[in-house]
């Protein structure tokens, strides 16, 4: 038994949750209320006391990345590899097209000045934002449940 490998990768499952919990949490309780009617609906992330979700994302992404390349270290030749290697490239793509697409996007929408007006082409980039993220959480979330698949698969590849 390889208690410690079955702790690491309890881990990295546990982070990456966090992040799925996340993702659905911002989709039920932030997006529907800040895009609703754009710009003004966008108070939330302006001024002094303003929700700055970057200062989650900036830490877990991080630890997330690091527990996958500990796993891959300590599991490379186990059954859990297929499971880390599928998650973990997947991640690492959706990463990418976050850092392109959804993070420059959200921040030049939430960027926008206040207005009583609602902008309905502002609206409208806002729902794709959001539709285009909704597609990110599905896959994110099958993403986890192939990582607790890999709780299934024994720490040692078997012959």
């Amino acid at each position: 038994m390889n208690t410690y490998k079955d702790f690491t990768y309890a881990l990295v499952c546990l982070s990456f949750s966090i992040i799925v919990g996340a993702a659905v949490f911002e989709h039920l309780s932030v997006w529907p209320q800040a895009y609703e009617a754009m710009p003004k609906s966008l108070t939330m992330f302006q001024g002094e006391y303003a929700l700055n979700a970057g200062n989650f994302w900036g830490k877990i992404h991080p630890v997330t990345l690091l527990l996958f390349v500990i796993n891959l270290i300590l599991l490379w030749k186990s059954a859990r590899r297929k499971h880390i290697l599928i998650v973990f490239i997947s991640y690492f793509i959706i990463l990418v097209i976050t850092n392109f697409y959804f993070v420059p996007e959200l921040l030049e929408l939430i960027g926008t000045e206040i207005s009583d007006t609602v902008d309905e082409a502002l609206v409208k980039r806002g729902r794709l934002w959001i539709n285009l993220s909704l597609i990110r959480t599905v896959i994110i979330t099958v993403l986890a449940i192939i990582l607790y698949l890999g709780l299934t698969k024994p720490t040692i590849r078997q012959h």
